[in-house]
This record gives C-alpha cells, sequence and structure tokens, in this order.
C-alpha cells in the first residue's frame, strides 16, 4: 500500500504553484454525526475566523467499493413500467488517484481524478448488461470530470473512454476521524454516446440507476497555511484588474439534489466556479466572520411568440451559499499565484460544485446582505437554521425554488432556460471605499444557456455553450434592447431594463419589459411607462412576472421573521402613462420589490405602434426617481384611436428579425438615457423630481460608500 505523506512546513514558491489545489469543487458535505465538523463549517469554521490558520491534505483513495443499481427495463427502452433491477459490484483499485482536499479537517471537494473498478460481483439472474455494457464492465472507471463538462462525475470504459452514464444528485461525506470517504445518492443518467449506441438517442438523459461508493482516503501531501498563505511567504500578485475583482469564470452543474416537490415546486442547485482578475487576493474567511462572497443563483426562462423570444422571465431564485476556505486553481487562465484557504489568490480561482452551493445548512437568507457593498451583521448569525426543517422533509428550502410547471417541457416546447449566478464580495466593497477609482462590483454576474429534461420531477438538465462572464442573464434575451441606470454612482450599485416590441399580428402589438436588479441595495419599487403622444392609449392583456419568493423561516432577515410578499404589482393608468407598483416601504417593509438579483417582467398589447419614450423607476428604500429609455405605444390625435379587437390571453405576434440565440449573443443597446425629467406617477420611499440616469464610464470614479445593512 502506498503511504507516501509529503508534510510541507515551508512550501518553496516552485513547490507550490505545481500544486493544483482544486479544479472542480463539488461537494455536500456529510450530515452524520461523525462528520459534524465537515457538514457546519458556520460553527466549525469559528477558529478559522478567529485565527485563520489551518491545514490542508490532499489524499487519494486507498481501497474501497462501490455498487451500482441499474434497471435494465430502463436500459432496454422497454417502456415497462415494472422495473428488472440489476445490481453490479466492484471494489477500487488500490491507490486509485482521485484526489479530495480536506481543510482543517472539512471536506473541501474532489479533484478531477478516476477510480479503476474491479469487478466483484453481479447479482442479474438469466439477465444480460446491454450493448456494449457487458464487454466493458471489467474495465470501468469512475471519472471526477473537468469543470466544464456540465457533470461532476462519469462512469466510461477504462480502455477506450467510452462515457456510459453521467451521475448527478449525489453527495459527498468524509469523517475526518476514519479518514472515509463516502459518495451517496448518485443518479445513473444515459450518455449521449451510450444513447446512440443504443439507438434511442432521446434516451440521453434518462435516469436508469444509482450508485454508491465508500473508500479509505490516505493523504499525499500536507500543507500548512498561516494566515491563508503559506508559511514561505507572500506569493507575488499574477492578476491584471487592480484591487480584488472577482468575476464567474465557470458555471458547472445544474443539479436537482434531492427527488420531491413541495407546493409545486423544486429545489435546484446550480455549481460555480469563481476567478479573481485583481491583483489582490481576496478574503474568503468562513463564518462567523463575514468577509467572505456571497453567492446567490438564478434560473430564467426565454419562451412566447412565434420564435420563443417574446419574453424573458426569472422561474426560480435561491439564497445565498456563504463562502469557505478557497482553493487555488487556474480556470480562467489568469495564472494563479497558488494563495488559498482564507484568500483567494491573485489570478487564482475557487469551486463551488451544485452539492454544495445546494447544501442546505450552507445557504444563507439574501435579507441580511447588501449587495453593493457585501456588508452583513455577524450577530445575528445570517446562517442560523434552528426552527426549520431541510431534506428529506423539505428538500426545496434555500435552493432555487422553481414550479414544476415551468419545467415541464411538455408545458415549454421551445423554449430556452439560462442559469446564473453572482458572486457578492465584501473585500471588493471595503477595496472601494479606499481606492474609489477602483470599485469592481458591477462585473460579478455571469450565465450559462441549459436545457431541461422531463415532464415531471427529478429534472435533468444540461448546458448549451459556453458560460458567459461578467454578464447578468438578461443580456441573453434575443432581440431585446436592454440599457442600464445607475441612481448613485459610487453608493449604490446598477439596474437593467430590456424591452421588446413584437407585432403587428392582426393589428396588435406585444409589449414586453423587464427589469433586472444585479446589485442594488435600495431595490425597486415602481415602474412608470410614459406614452410618448397624448392621446388615450387602449391596452389589453395587462401582465406581470416575479420569480417564486421563499417561504419565511425563523431568522431569515425580513421583518417579523414573515418572509418577502409574492403579492401582484398594483396596476394603474392615466392619460400620459401606464405605471405598476408594489407597497412601500412605509406599508410593508417585506413588500414584494425587486431586489437584487431578480428580474420582473411587465407586459401589454395594444395597437397602438411604439414609438421612443421614457420609463420612471421609482426605488423602495431611498433616493429620487430615475429615467430610462424604452419604447410605448403611441398615437397621433390626427388618426383616430381604433377600437381595438378582442385578443387571446396570449396573442401570436409576428416575430422581429433578430439573430439566432447563441450563449456568447449580447443583444443589447449601449446604454442610452432620456434627458427629459419626467415625475413618477406612483410615490417612493423619497418622492422626488425624476433623475436622469448618468451612462457609465470607464474607469469609475467614486465617492466613498457606506455600508448599509439590509433591514
Amino acid at each position: 500500500m502506498l503511504k507516501k505523506t509529503l508534510i510541507v512546513l515551508m512550501l518553496p514558491l516552485v513547490s507550490l504553484l505545481g500544486i493544483t489545489v482544486a479544479t472542480a469543487l463539488w461537494s455536500i458535505v456529510s450530515s452524520q454525526a461523525s462528520s459534524q465538523t465537515a457538514r457546519s463549517p458556520q460553527q466549525a469554521g469559528s477558529a478559522m475566523a478567529t485565527a485563520p490558520t489551518g491545514t490542508l491534505q490532499k489524499m487519494i483513495v486507498e481501497s474501497g467499493s462501490v455498487t451500482m443499481d441499474l434497471d435494465l427495463n430502463g436500459l432496454n427502452g422497454s417502456g415497462s413500467l415494472v422495473a428488472r433491477p440489476v445490481t453490479l459490484q466492484f471494489a477500487v483499485g488500490a491507490n486509485s488517484f482521485f484526489p479530495i482536499l480536506v481543510f482543517n479537517n472539512l471536506l473541501r471537494g474532489p479533484e478531477q481524478g478516476t477510480m479503476a473498478l474491479i469487478r466483484a460481483g453481479i447479482n442479474a439472474p438469466g439477465y444480460s448488461l446491454p450493448g456494449t455494457l457487458g464487454a466493458s464492465v471489467k474495465q470501468l472507471l469512475i471519472e471526477k470530470l473537468p469543470s466544464d463538462r456540465g457533470h461532476d462525475l462519469a462512469v466510461r470504459d477504462g480502455n477506450t473512454g467510452f462515457i456510459f452514464f453521467n451521475v448527478e444528485g449525489h453527495q459527498y461525506n468524509y469523517d475526518a476521524k476514519a479518514q472515509s470517504l463516502s459518495i451517496t445518492n448518485g443518479r445513473l443518467l444515459v450518455s449521449k454516446e451510450f444513447a446512440n449506441a443504443l439507438g434511442r438517442p432521446s434516451d440521453a438523459g434518462a435516469i436508469v440507476g444509482k450508485i454508491s461508493v465508500g473508500a479509505a482516503m490516505q493523504p499525499i501531501e500536507i500543507d500548512r497555511l498561516a494566515n491563508g498563505e503559506p508559511q514561505s511567504g507572500v506569493m507575488p500578485a499574477v492578476g491584471t484588474v487592480p484591487g480584488p475583482d472577482v468575476i464567474v469564470g465557470n458555471l458547472i452543474d445544474l443539479v436537482q439534489l434531492d427527488n420531491g416537490a413541495v407546493n409545486g415546486k423544486v429545489g435546484v442547485s446550480l455549481g460555480t466556479d469563481a476567478c479573481n482578475k485583481g491583483t489582490e487576493n481576496v478574503e474568503w474567511i468562513a463564518l462567523p466572520d463575514n468577509r467572505h462572497p456571497f453567492i446567490p443563483q438564478n434560473l430564467y426562462r426565454m419562451s412566447g411568440g412565434n420564435d420563443n423570444t417574446q419574453q424573458f422571465e426569472q422561474i426560480g431564485q435561491s439564497w445565498g451559499k456563504h463562502a469557505f476556505a478557497a482553493a487555488s486553481s487556474n480556470t480562467c487562465g489568469f495564472g494563479c499565484n497558488g494563495v488559498g484557504g482564507d484568500h483567494l489568490g491573485s489570478g487564482c480561482s475557487d469551486a463551488y460544485g451544485a452539492g454544495l452551493n445546494g447544501a442546505q445548512d450552507l445557504i444563507g437568507s439574501r435579507a441580511w446582505v447588501n449587495p453593493f457593498t457585501g456588508f452583513f451583521a455577524q450577530n445575528p448569525n445570517p446562517n442560523d437554521h434552528s426552527g426549520h426543517v431541510h431534506a428529506p422533509a423539505d428538500p426545496t428550502a434555500h435552493r432555487i425554488l422553481v414550479d414544476v410547471n415551468d419545467l415541464n417541457t411538455s408545458l415549454n416546447v421551445g423554449a430556452t432556460y439560462f442559469a446564473e449566478a453572482e458572486y457578492i464580495v465584501p473585500h471588493e466593497g471595503t477595496w472601494c471605499q479606499s481606492h474609489p477609482t477602483e470599485c469592481n462590483m458591477y462585473n460579478n454576474a455571469s450565465y450559462r444557456q441549459c436545457s431541461v429534461i422531463g415532464i415531471n420531477q427529478p429534472f435533468s438538465f444540461n448546458f448549451v455553450g459556453n458560460t458567459v462572464r461578467e454578464q447578468p442573464a438578461i443580456m441573453a434575451w434575443t432581440g431585446a434592447t436592454v440599457n442600464e441606470g445607475e441612481p448613485d454612482p459610487g453608493n449604490d450599485g446598477i439596474f437593467f431594463v430590456g424591452y421588446k416590441v413584437t407585432g403587428p399580428n392582426a393589428g396588435v402589438y406585444h409589449y414586453e419589459y423587464a427589469i433586472y436588479n444585479q446589485n442594488l441595495d435600495r431595490a425597486i419599487q415602481s415602474f412608470e411607462i410614459v406614452y410618448p403622444l397624448f392621446p388615450p392609449i387602449v391596452l389589453d392583456n395587462v401582465g406581470f412576472h416575479a420569480p417564486p419568493q421563499h417561504p419565511p423561516f425563523a431568522n431569515d432577515g425580513t421583518q417579523g421573521d414573515a418572509g418577502y410578499s409574492s403579492d401582484p404589482w398594483i396596476f394603474t393608468t392615466s392619460f400620459t402613462s401606464a405605471t405598476w407598483n408594489c407597497e412601500t416601504l412605509a406599508q410593508n417593509p417585506n413588500a414584494n420589490a425587486i431586489r437584487f438579483g431578480t428580474l420582473y417582467n411587465f407586459r401589454f398589447d395594444s395597437t397602438a405602434p411604439p414609438a421612443d419614450s421614457t420609463a420612471n423607476i421609482g426605488f423602495f428604500k431611498t433616493g429620487s426617481p430615475i429615467s430610462v429609455q424604452i419604447q410605448a405605444p403611441a398615437q397621433s390625435d390626427a388618426t383616430p384611436t381604433a377600437t381595438p379587437t378582442p385578443i387571446s390571453p396570449t396573442p401570436t405576434p409576428t416575430p422581429t428579425a433578430t439573430p439566432t440565440l447563441t450563449p456568447t449573443v449580447t443583444p443589447t443597446a449601449t446604454p442610452t438615457i432620456t434627458p427629459t425629467p419626467t415625475p413618477p406617477a406612483t410615490p417612493t420611499a423619497t418622492p422626488t423630481a425624476t433623475a436622469t440616469a448618468t451612462p457609465r464610464a470607464v474607469p469609475r470614479s467614486r465617492p466613498t460608500p457606506h455600508p448599509r445593512p439590509t433591514p
């Protein structure tokens, strides 16, 4: 048995740069009592925050066993509702190079590697394995895939490389005392290659079984870190942007980790790989310290109209993952300086797979966090999960909450889906205060197109194309014009207003608007569309859409722990404008305002054609309204207003001529803001005259922003 242990107390630079600390880190920490330290870094990690020194171990498999439970009827495509179970048992090859990283006895995640499987037995009386699986069963491997492959694990032929199954929904559990790793609840999905080989390409992604792994681990490297850095000294910066600058370099995997729906909704989790473009090492100190990123995740759907691009809606949002124990990989190719642990090094990357981002006891409420400064109070505990339940009783809690009908592929034929994640980084906020020309909080959201498999849960997802870095998902809205607004440069964040007019179809135009708040702490309370001409405009099929709000939980940061309201916005119309608004802050602190990381939709039909106009944006917490450019219905008083023909609730307008959507397309216009002030139609927390939004300039010169905890 290999028992090689390298204990590094004074790690030289050349050695450090030769060690890949982490590539793609999917992990859910154990819920077993024996792994309590690994399960709750917020409690166990307090030593990290008060004395940021630790031990990082790289471990490989010493020995182990693997069990696959397959349904042969599912594999053979018989369509039978009765399963034909077969169990495949394997031993894991000794000293398999399937490395994991353990920081202070806390599982940080696996690195890329493989486990060789040695057949130990097949419990399948009278059955034979389909296709080439039977011939390959003696030479199978479990492979930890690179972060850009869309799945964490795969089962493949060790000689040919042919992938039979992708694995999703699994959980990594590490027992520090026993130095053992288990992988449980993995679902086996038919790979695209295997589905094609079976002559049933439509079966790609079908769930045909489960897999579990148990392995004894042994260390091969031990690095001792002080203050998040090797004891040999401070590593040089290799980033290109002054200050700390965290971006989402790659979206890794999108997974429904646990079966089950609650009130018609499922919980989905998104894996993220963050990269530091900056020259400063970024603070990554675990709770109870608040100097670490907060990671909310979102899901969107583009659909409607003849070409399924008429509307762009957010259909799900999660709470936020509290980051801990940075890795030091080089996913983005910036040239990592090797710093990890309590800091993400200059140029380095740090990945959290869907398993870790979906670990329910590691996810805190958005309500505590100021999205511009990244500040949140340490007391009360922003990650207190007492007083409510998680999976299996509630598999949806805190994850991306999505209605089953919004994912059902039979109800959403032709729809396109997009996943998005954002990193809210306190270190960027404090750096901006002391370096007002080096504020890097505007590029922290990235998105990636994905596809959905299933008409009922559990759903599976595949990514389509690459991650579009440093842009929010609204930029993927085909044919739309998207303008940016910034009400208080240097003191608060930004938002986007997108609009698209389609038609006419039978004389009717469809007007679709979307407002996305990226990191604006004050939130948005009202949206007024100003008619460019004065004759009264007739509107039909007036609509509003918002993503589901999470139910109330104890200590969720909302007023009275009541959760945020889901009440639709109130619509009013006048001779000059159409307005939607929620309650004001004074009326209801938990009103359904457009808070950070959320997108709301407003829509109507009209026989009046579009013309350039403005929309007035009113804020929830503070600040004067501002205006942005849009298009709105307009009719000349020289032409009588046509009597609208009754139309169905979902008209079918003629699509605009737009390029085919790809994940890298950014169909957005340069922000153009109207110079004409327009008063708001509805009161806000500070009802003053409407100001004109200032187009963003680069670089930004900013006054000192002040942290403002969310009430």
